[in-house]
């Protein structure tokens, strides 16, 4: 995993525009990371895991040995250019493998050797000394796509979205929601389409919740993970939703 030392200098806190990204590994980037588009913005910063500012370059996210390129940067890119003065703070929280009912609180997530919750409000907290946070990023349902687990999601992530509320504050903190890969060679079976559903009747009841569809995204070799330029394209997408929310 690359690693970022570089310290950054802070703008004032109302000029500090956080993020939370949260989810599972297509929220925390499996796309292949190519140096040459790899070059940092002096005016994205990334909260590494021992909790400093540092450049924002994929991998964003530690999660998992193999975290490469996410959505994170061009969502980034994409808001300051509606947004001239301001410099984006990312809070990468997401866990590859995670469940939804793992983002409880107390919950362990051995396959990431964290506390989903948890750590991400801790990590928001903390960077909250030195920004606002704007919105939360979610990207999460592939592990709840099963017969078991689909008919549950709904509730749980109606659930989700008032704790994070509860949490920090603000009922009308924006959330923005990406849909699942849509990959030809890993068609949705009942569970997906179930948790597809349940993300977009939970969408359609708050006015501060957007969705992100994922037509025409492709996947890597694996019909798991979307690839890089997929995942390049889902973060302007993901700005255009949150855009449309304000």
């Amino acid at each position: 995993m690359a690693q970022h030392e570089t310290e950054v200098k802070l703008p004032a806190s109302e000029n500090f525009h956080l993020f939370l990204l949260a989810g599972q590994s297509n929220m925390a980037g499996r796309g292949e990371v190519t140096p040459g588009r790899n070059a940092p913005n002096p005016r994205v910063s990334m909260l590494t895991k021992d909790g400093a500012w540092a450049p924002a370059t994929d991998p964003i996210h530690y999660d998992k040995p193999f975290a490469g390129v996410g959505l994170a940067r061009t969502f980034a890119e994409a808001y300051l250019a509606d947004h001239p003065g301001v410099t984006i703070g990312l809070i990468p929280a997401a866990c590859g493998g995670s469940p939804i009912s793992t983002w409880q609180p107390g919950i362990y997530f051995d396959q990431t050797d964290s506390h989903p919750w948890d750590d991400a409000v801790a990590r928001t907290r903390s960077a909250l000394r030195d920004g606002e946070l704007q919105a939360i990023l979610w990207h999460q349902g592939e592990s709840d796509s099963n017969d078991e687990l689909a008919p549950l999601y709904e509730a749980n992530l109606e659930d989700l979205l008032q704790r994070f509320w509860r949490v920090f504050g603000d009922r009308e903190l924006p959330v923005v929601i990406g849909q699942l890969g849509q990959f030809s060679a890993n068609p949705w079976g009942a569970g997906t389409k179930q948790v597809d559903a349940a993300m977009q009747s939970v969408v359609a009841k708050h006015d501060n919740v957007g969705f992100v569809r994922s037509d025409g995204l492709e996947a890597k070799p694996d019909g798991i993970h979307f690839n890089a330029e997929a995942l390049r394209e889902f973060g302007k997408r993901y700005y255009t939703a949150l855009a449309a929310l304000e």
